[in-house]
């Protein structure tokens, strides 16, 4: 979206059993509006089936591996963003939409498994997605479409070689 860079880092990943969730958090982020994202683990599979799908279908979402978290929310924050944990123990997400609104740069945080405590104080926004266990997709979801107002839908993605034609029913595609 126009003024804001939206990017998430994924913690706790575990390549042996998450590949398939993290890929949906990337494959979520991207259709979404956020620029890319950070993955706190190597995974060069995760990072190929991502960049594949943004191959296909257009846009410049990155993906990156192997990243210090960190280091990664430390120099986010020297660059002056604002870092977003997704939590089901924070504040709930209507009620603090429009203050991370007002912020332009956003590194949202998505965990696997158990996040390190430490994430809790880092975070300038832990934000609950209910007060309920979920899917952390979900939870990505919800805050993107909070975060952009529904503006998603409306995104273009440059350089797509395949586009979905939307009908009332079928499946139309378009190759560019």
């Amino acid at each position: 979206m126009p003024g804001n860079e939206v990017v998430i880092l994924r913690i706790g990943h575990r390549p042996e059993r998450d590949q398939r969730v993290t890929t949906h958090v990337g494959l979520t982020a991207r259709a979404l509006g956020a620029q890319g994202m950070f993955l706190a683990t190597p995974d060069k599979g995760v990072v190929q089936s991502i960049r594949d799908v943004a191959d296909r279908w257009g846009g410049d979402f990155f993906c990156l591996d192997n990243v210090k978290w960190r280091s990664c929310i430390r120099d986010w924050k020297a660059q002056g963003g604002t870092v977003v944990h997704l939590t089901m123990y924070g504040l709930n997400l209507p009620d603090v939409i429009d203050d991370v609104k007002a912020h332009g740069k956003i590194l949202v945080i998505v965990g696997a498994e158990k996040v390190p405590g430490e994430i809790y104080g880092l975070a300038d926004y832990n934000i609950a997605v209910t007060a309920q266990p979920h899917s952390e997709i979900s939870s990505l979801a919800l805050f993107l479409d909070h975060f952009f107002s529904g503006q998603e839908f409306r995104n273009e993605f440059p350089g797509a070689h395949i586009r979905i034609i939307h009908s009332r029913a079928g499946k139309r595609t378009e190759e560019m």
